[in-house]
């Protein structure tokens, strides 16, 4: 039986990802993974994190990505770091990526410097779509944009934003799902319960966060079944 997973933040966290793919989730080739975005920062190792997702892709498993803020910081930085090197200081696009959690990543790369983060992972991160539409479901990393007509041209709301209002009219009907954001597990799985009183379905559990109630968990969930699965942080 073959099985759809959606799945949020990883925020560098290699070794949580792989158990919930490998141990508890034991995903096959047949399945289907989605992926919302931000898969560095924060934790240990985005390069690690990325390498992995690159190797399902390399060995043709059925993945697709989403691109979260986190990469589009690190992917301005580099811009930025390519275009005028700052040997003695760094560039404000450096330090707002490194406020957010940024300098994990740079280390995983082995550097202090987002110029000399090899130019494939940028590449990388730039082919990572901004939003996939499922049957039933819009997935994206953080919301949409509905004071607009078209909430699907505003890709930076759909990476960005916080707060958003659902207009069924504007997005073809379709609930959405979305990361981007730490939530209680079980106000998660409260909204996935009481699936018509939602207009969306909040994924991301802070995998980062071990300290608090509620949170640190890599969180899977199948729209089909509507299981949600939740790894217990093994990085941090």
């Amino acid at each position: 039986m073959t099985h759809r997973w959606i799945i949020p933040d990883i925020h560098g966290c290699l070794r949580t990802l792989k158990a919930l793919l490998t141990n508890t989730l034991k995903v096959g080739k047949n399945d289907e993974l989605f992926f919302l975005g931000d898969y560095i920062d924060r934790g240990p190792d985005g390069k690690g994190v990325i390498d992995y997702l690159m190797h399902l892709q390399q060995e043709e498993y059925n993945v697709h990505f989403l691109k979260g803020n986190h990469e589009d910081m690190c992917v301005k930085a580099y811009e930025a770091d390519q275009k005028k090197k700052l040997f003695g200081g760094k560039h404000p696009e450096q330090k707002e990526w490194e406020a957010v959690g940024a300098k994990a990543t740079l280390e995983s790369f082995g550097t202090k410097h987002p110029r000399e983060i090899p130019k494939m992972y940028i590449d990388w991160m730039n082919e990572c779509l901004p939003y996939i539409e499922l049957e039933d479901y819009i997935l994206v990393h953080a919301g949409m944009n509905f004071s607009i007509a078209d909430p699907f041209e505003d890709t930076r709301s759909i990476m960005w934003t916080r707060k958003f209002k659902v207009d069924y009219n504007k997005n073809h009907g379709k609930k959405i799902i979305h990361g981007h954001i730490p939530v209680d597990y079980s106000f998660m799985t409260l909204v996935i319960e009481q699936n018509a009183n939602y207009d969306f379905i909040a994924l991301d559990n802070g995998v980062y966060v071990t300290d608090k109630p509620g949170l640190g968990n890599l969180t899977a969930f199948n729209p089909d079944t509507k299981q949600i699965v939740a790894q217990s942080n093994m990085d941090l």
